[in-house]
C-alpha cells in the first residue's frame, strides 16, 4: 500500500528514533522499517538502544527501549538528533526528547499518557496537552483505542491487541515517508504462518496506522533521496551477523572447518546464534558451560586443524586470558571476537565502549603478543572477521577482533560479495612424512608449520611449557626462552609488511589531524567531511590495524600542528601511540557514557582546537 501525496518535500537524509517500553516492539518495527528503506533504495545505519533487564518495570525510564535509524542518500552514522520521535508512553518521551531536534515530529500513543504513567515518568502534568511540546509537530494517536475497534471482530484478548500497537506506529511512519507496506505484510504472513489470526491482526493495524496518517493534516509529506549504489545483491545486516558470515567465508577460503566454542554474553551472543544455524555448511558450534571452557575447546579444535574461534565481551575476555597465553606459546591460530561493552565488571551490558583495548594488547601473563584488528562498522565486521582469520591462519598465531555493541547490534546496507572476489587463505599445513620439526620457521615470516593430528609422520609435543627452538622439546634454557619470546613477538610485527599503508582522508599535512579506531569511524569521518567542506584544515586517519600498526604510522602522524585522538574510553589508544611514537604531541577527546560520538560534539571540539592554533 502506498499513497500519492501532494506537495512532497524531498530530503537527502532523515533520522527516526523509536522509543517505548521493553515489550512494545520498537526493535522489531525499527528492523522492519530499515528493511523497507533498504528495499526502497536508501542507504542506512541503525543503532538499537535497550536496557539490560529482560523486562524492566513498565512505564519507567529504566525500562525504555529505543531504536534509531538514519536513512537517506549517503549515510555514515546512525545520526545525531532525530527528525521524528515515536514515543509509546510518557517515560519514553521523557527519556528521548533530548535526542529530538527542535521542530521534530513527535508521534505519541495518547492512550498511554494516563495519570499513573505520567506520574511514574516524573512529569507533573500531561506533556501532550500542557504546552511543553510547543515548537514540535505533535501527532497524538489513540493507538490502543483504534486497535481495539479495528480488531473487535477477531475476538483477541486485550494483551494480544496491545501487542499490535507497534504496527500502528509503523503504519504512520510508512505514510510519513511514502514507503510501501508490502514488504512488512509479506513478513507478517511468513512469521505468523501458523497463526493466521495474529498475522491478520498485525496487518490490519499496520493499515489502520497508515490510514490514520492519511487523515491527519499535521503529517508532513516527505520523500528521502535514494542512494546511488553499485549493482549487486544487498541486505540489511547487523555487525554480529556480518562477523559470523566473515568467519564462514574464511573457513571456505582456507579449506579449514569452522569451530566456535563460546559462552553466551551480551552483546556477542548473536554471533553464536547465527553460526549455529549453519550446520549444513559444516559449521560446528559448542555452547560451553563458561568462558574458559569456550576458549579451551577452541584451542583444542585449532590443534585438531580447524579454523577455531571464540566470541565474547569484556568480562568474558578477562576469563579467557590465561588460555590465550596457551594459544600464544603453542603458536596455534585462533580468532577471538570481543564485542566490547561498558565496564568494568558487569558494567553496562547493552551499552557500547572501547575500553578493552589495553586488555587485548597486554592482558596476558608473560610476553604474549597477539594480532589485534578493530572493525569500523557493521559491514566492516564481515571483512575484518575474514581478515583476522586469514592473518591468524597464515601466521600461526592467535588474533583478537575488536568490535563493539554499537556496531555489533547496529546495521547497514551490505552488498553481499562473491566468494571469488575474496582473497585466498593459505594455512602453512605440514605435508605427510615431511621433514617436520614443530618449531622450524619460515625464514622470512618466522611462521611454523601446522601439523594436523593423524597425519602420517607428524607426531610432536605441544603444550604450555616453553619448547626448544626447532625440535620442540620442553626447555628451561634461558637463552632458548629469550629466543622463542623474540620469535613470537617478531612474527606478529612482521605482519606489518603485509598490511596496506595507513591512508589519510584529507591532506597529508595541515593544522589538525583527527585520529580514530574501531567503531567510531563513521562519526569522525562525517565531522571531518563537514569541516573540510567549510574550508577547514582538518584531516582524518582511522586505524583498523592495531597490532601491528601499519608501517607508515609515524610518517602519517608527523605532518600536523595538532593531533587529537578520539575514543569511547579514557584514552587507551592514545597511550599506546605515546608508547610507540612519544615525539608526537597528542591531544585527547574522550567519552565514556555508553553512547557513540555525535557529529555535532566532534565538530565543536575540533573547532575549539583550531581556534587555539
Amino acid at each position: 500500500m502506498t499513497h500519492k501525496k501532494a506537495n512532497i518535500q524531498e530530503l537527502d537524509q532523515v533520522v527516526i528514533r523509536l522509543s517505548g517500553d521493553s515489550g512494545d516492539g520498537m526493535q522489531l518495527i525499527g528492523t522492519l522499517f530499515s528493511d523497507t528503506a533498504a528495499f526502497s533504495g536508501n542507504d542506512l545505519a541503525t543503532f538499537p538502544d535497550f536496557p539490560a533487564e529482560i523486562r524492566a518495570p513498565l512505564n519507567t525510564a529504566a525500562g525504555v527501549s529505543g531504536y534509531q535509524l538514519h536513512f537517506g542518500k549517503k549515510v555514515h552514522t546512525s545520526g545525531d538528533l532525530s527528525d521524528v520521535l515515536v514515543a509509546m508512553n510518557p517515560a519514553s518521551l521523557k527519556t528521548n526528547l533530548k535526542w529530538a531536534k527542535k521542530g521534530a515530529t513527535i508521534i505519541a500513543d495518547e492512550d498511554n499518557f494516563n495519570d499513573k504513567a505520567i506520574e511514574k515518568a516524573g512529569y507533573l502534568s500531561n506533556p501532550l496537552i500542557d504546552g511543553s511540546l510547543a515548537g514540535y509537530t505533535l501527532i497524538k494517536a489513540p493507538m490502543q483505542k483504534i486497535a481495539q475497534e479495528t480488531l473487535r471482530e477477531l475476538k483477541l484478548d486485550q494483551k494480544s491487541v496491545n501487542r499490535t500497537k507497534n504496527m500502528f506506529a509503523l503504519g504512520i511512519l510508512y505514510y510519513l515517508f511514502d514507503k510501501p507496506t508490502k514488504f512488512t505484510l509479506k513478513f507478517l504472513e511468513k512469521k505468523f504462518a501458523k497463526n493466521p489470526v495474529v498475522a491478520e491482526a498485525n496487518k490490519l493495524i499496520l493499515q489502520a496506522g497508515f490510514h490514520f496518517a492519511d487523515t491527519i493534516e499535521a503529517i508532513p509529506s516527505t520523500v528521502v533521496s535514494k542512494s546511488v549504489l553499485p549493482k549487486g545483491r544487498y541486505r540489511n545486516i547487523t555487525g554480529n551477523i556480518a562477523t559470523a558470515w566473515g568467519l564462514m567465508a574464511a573457513s571456505e577460503k582456507s579449506g579449514r572447518p569452522l569451530f566456535l566454542g563460546s559462552y553466551p554474553i551480551t552483546p556477542a551472543t548473536e554471533i553464536l546464534m547465527e553460526l549455529a544455524k549453519h550446520r549444513n555448511l559444516g559449521v560446528k558450534t559448542f555452547q560451553a558451560e563458561d568462558e574458559i571452557a569456550g576458549v579451551c575447546s577452541s584451542i583444542g579444535a585449532s590443534f585438531a586443524g580447524s579454523l577455531a574461534c571464540t566470541t565474547t565481551s569484556g568480562p568474558g575476555l578477562s576469563l579467557k586470558l590465561e588460555a590465550l597465553g596457551l594459544a600464544v606459546i603453542t603458536e596455534l591460530p585462533l580468532v577471538v571476537v570481543n564485542v566490547q561493552r561498558g565496564g568494568p565488571s558487569t558494567g553496562l551490558p547493552t551499552k557500547s565502549e572501547q575500553a578493552d583495548l589495553l586488555q587485548a594488547l597486554f592482558g596476558r601473563n608473560g610476553e604474549a603478543p597477539m594480532i589485534i584488528i578493530a572493525a569500523s562498522s557493521p559491514i566492516d565486521c564481515f571483512y575484518a572477521a575474514f581478515e583476522t582469520a586469514k592473518y591468524s591462519l597464515e601466521h600461526m598465531t592467535p588474533a583478537i577482533l575488536l568490535t563493539d555493541g554499537y556496531i555489533g547490534f547496529g546495521s547497514e546496507l551490505f552488498m553481499i560479495p562473491k566468494m571469488s572476489d575474496l582473497p585466498e587463505i593459505h594455512p602453512p599445513i605440514a605435508a605427510a612424512n615431511s621433514a617436520f620439526k614443530p618449531y622450524a620457521r619460515d625464514p622470512e615470516t618466522l611462521v611454523r608449520q601446522w601439523a594436523i593430528p593423524g597425519t602420517e609422520g607428524l607426531r610432536h609435543r605441544i603444550g604450555g611449557l616453553e619448547k626448544s627452538d626447532i625440535e620442540g622439546q620442553v626447555s628451561t634454557d634461558p637463552l632458548n626462552h629469550e629466543k622463542m619470546v623474540k620469535y613470537r613477538a617478531d612474527k606478529v610485527q612482521l605482519i606489518a609488511k603485509r598490511l596496506p599503508l595507513q591512508e589519510v582522508f584529507g591532506d597529508n599535512e595541515g593544522d589538525l589531524l583527527v585520529v580514530s579506531w574501531g567503531g567510531t569511524k563513521g562519526a569522525l569521518y562525517s565531522a571531518v567531511e563537514k569541516m573540510r567542506s567549510e574550508g577547514q584544515s582538518v584531516s582524518h586517519v582511522h586505524f583498523r590495524y592495531i597490532n601491528p600498526l601499519p608501517s607508515n604510522t609515524k610518517e602519517v602522524l608527523s605532518g600536523y600542528k595538532k593531533v587529537v585522538v578520539c575514543e569511547l574510553n579514557s584514552g587507551q589508544f592514545v597511550q599506546y601511540l605515546r608508547m610507540n611514537f612519544p615525539e608526537i604531541p597528542y591531544l585527547q577527546y574522550n567519552k565514556v557514557q555508553g553512547l557513540p560520538f555525535t557529529v555535532a560534539e566532534l565538530v565543536n571540539n575540533f573547532n575549539n582546537i583550531l581556534k587555539e592554533i
